[in-house]
């Protein structure tokens, strides 16, 4: 089939692409595969190793680095000053802790694979980089970043960036040294970026503190404008960051922390979704495209072995971290999930190495390889978290202390009393609504969320409130169920509707192992989610949008 038309105008070639991807989503959703994994797939195909689509290169990462800054600026409009201190820690220690241990662990597999000392050091490296973009985009699309084990996940890859940018800092200014000949050229380059670093984080610190809200309170009376200046200003910020040496990335980042402690980030967050959803389409487009497989056959051994220690290794090095800083074995397990694969940043680093001439061709191959291994499998393994967690968990207490003292100061005002008329999951605005409603007619009420910082806003109002996560069998069976009357889920859902790792259905199952016989209320937004839900064993099914649009109509009736 000629293609050749396609490449007569860029708007030909997008128009394809966005087609093909069409396609291969539905393909994909046909066949319960996640999103992103269809997203790659359609970069294969429209690479050169398959139908050849993509030419309008420059295009193609325009769209993409204007979605990772928009990704990453939704992600700082999800950060605040307190959760980088109550998570500074672990995130820290975590952090430079698996690049530590990965690196060296690395280093050793690589001179076992008959590697040089060279090639060894940079694919080691390599393989410490987790990619924070797939990350954030598979908790966001779970809704468990804001749970403990996804924030202290984005604490530990923020880390990493950081990490992932002093060491291209240090390379780029190898490259001038050599360029120039001399060490200084070097350092005063790493020096430079480092001052420019500390004046754009003051800059933020100083917008946050005098400029932030009353400029945005002014610019939110137009929506459009809004949603206008919060593309801009993510944009800008990453640009600023690219041009004085450190990644778009963490300029997006910043942009989005710069305006955290706004009241309108959640209607900037709503509003920017679902465009973050398509421009980063074209940057899982730009990965697989540049994947040549028919340079990558006599990689397969060596990349099988690497990918083996990243899906496996990095996630263990993480457990032990977690479990000796005082987390549970749940939450270091959901959290190490996360850096079971390699980052983007892994190629563009080994491919500075080659530009250098410090490594190979085929050393970038083999990297290449390793990441469309671990990319693929890993988004399989986030995704179906919880089932792993569940086959796995009799074998992964070694990771726990016996006493995960960080776990349990977040549950130190846990009640231990029976009493409660009512036990409400989620505290979103549709829990709140309901709580305060039962509140109203006297049921005495036990609030449930697993986002740290709910919870204390909550229990701040004189409410009582515990951490917990719905979908853990063990925190179900610690609840004090007897003579409740009703167990009640508001929780966030899946916009594809149930899956069988649903918090609602894993919250059912676990009180039928409890053997409770008090009701089972479950919202859900999908109609046809309903049916499902009462085989479960829900008893009562609760639809926000139409139960309270029949409420309006029976007041309209009852007013005229």
């Amino acid at each position: 089939m000629d293609l050749n038309f396609i490449h007569a105008s860029p708007f030909y070639e997008l128009t394809a692409l966005v087609v093909l991807a069409a396609v291969i989503g539905f393909l994909g959703l046909l066949l319960r595969q996640p999103m992103i994994v269809s997203f790659i797939a359609v970069g294969v195909l429209a690479g050169p190793s398959a139908l050849g689509i993509v030419q309008s290169h420059e295009h193609i990462e325009l769209l993409a680095e204007l979605g990772i800054a928009v990704l990453l600026f939704l992600v700082g409009l999800k950060l605040d000053l307190k959760l980088i201190r109550t998570l500074g820690s672990v995130a820290l220690a975590t952090g430079l802790g698996q690049v530590a241990f990965t690196s060296l662990i690395g280093f050793f597999i690589g001179l076992v694979l008959g590697l040089n000392m060279i090639t060894a050091l940079y694919v080691a490296v390599a393989l410490t980089f987790s990619s924070t973009i797939i990350i954030v985009k598979l908790l966001s699309d779970k809704h468990e970043v804001d749970s403990l084990h996804g924030r202290i996940a984005v604490g530990f890859l923020i880390v990493q960036d950081l990490v992932v940018v002093l060491a291209m800092m240090v390379l780029s200014a190898f490259g001038i040294g050599t360029q120039e000949g001399t060490e200084g050229s070097a350092l005063t380059h790493i020096g430079t970026v480092l001052l420019y670093g500390l004046m754009m984080l003051g800059f933020v610190l100083l917008f946050i503190r005098y400029l932030a809200t009353p400029l945005v309170s002014r610019i939110a009376h137009s929506q459009e404008l809004l949603i206008t200046f919060a593309i801009g200003w993510a944009a800008l910020l990453a640009a600023i960051g690219s041009q004085l040496g450190f990644s778009k990335e963490l300029g997006g980042l910043l942009a989005g922390i710069s305006l955290a402690s706004t009241p309108f980030r959640e209607a900037i967050v709503a509003r920017l979704s679902s465009l973050r959803d398509f421009l980063l389409l074209f940057f899982f487009i730009a990965l697989g495209s540049q994947l040549d497989l028919g340079l990558l056959g006599t990689q397969i051994v060596p990349a099988l072995i690497f990918s083996i220690f990243v899906l496996i290794g990095n996630p263990l090095i993480v457990m032990v971290i977690m479990g000796i800083m005082g987390y549970r074995k749940r939450t270091g397990f959901l959290a190490g999930l996360t850096v079971a694969q390699i980052s983007e940043f892994s190629l563009i680093f080994m491919a500075m190495g080659l530009t250098l001439g410090h490594v190979s061709a085929e050393s970038l191959g083999l990297v290449t390889l390793v990441g469309l291994i671990t990319i693929s499998l890993s988004v399989y393994m986030i995704t179906h978290s919880h089932s792993l967690y569940a086959r796995l968990k009799p074998w992964i207490g070694v990771f726990e202390r016996k006493k995960p003292y960080r776990e349990e100061k977040l549950e130190q005002q846990k009640p231990l009393t029976q009493g409660y008329d009512v036990i409400l999951f989620g505290l979103g605005r549709y829990g709140k609504a309901i709580a305060h409603y039962l509140q109203q007619e006297g049921f005495s009420l036990l609030a449930v969320d697993f986002n740290p910082d709910e919870v204390r806003r909550w229990r701040d109002r004189g409410h009582t409130v515990i951490y917990g996560d719905a979908s853990d069998p063990a925190f179900i069976s610690s609840l004090p169920l007897k003579n409740v009357q009703w167990v009640v889920s508001a929780m966030p859902q899946h916009d594809i509707g149930l899956t069988h790792e649903d918090p609602r259905l894993l919250l059912i199952e676990g009180l039928k192992q409890q053997r409770f016989d008090g009701g089972i209320a479950i919202s859900t937004q999908q109609l046809h989610d309903q049916e499902t839900l009462k085989e479960k064993g829900a008893t009562l099914i609760l639809f926000p949008f139409y139960d309270a649009a029949e409420q309006a109509v029976a007041r309209m009736k009852r007013a005229a």
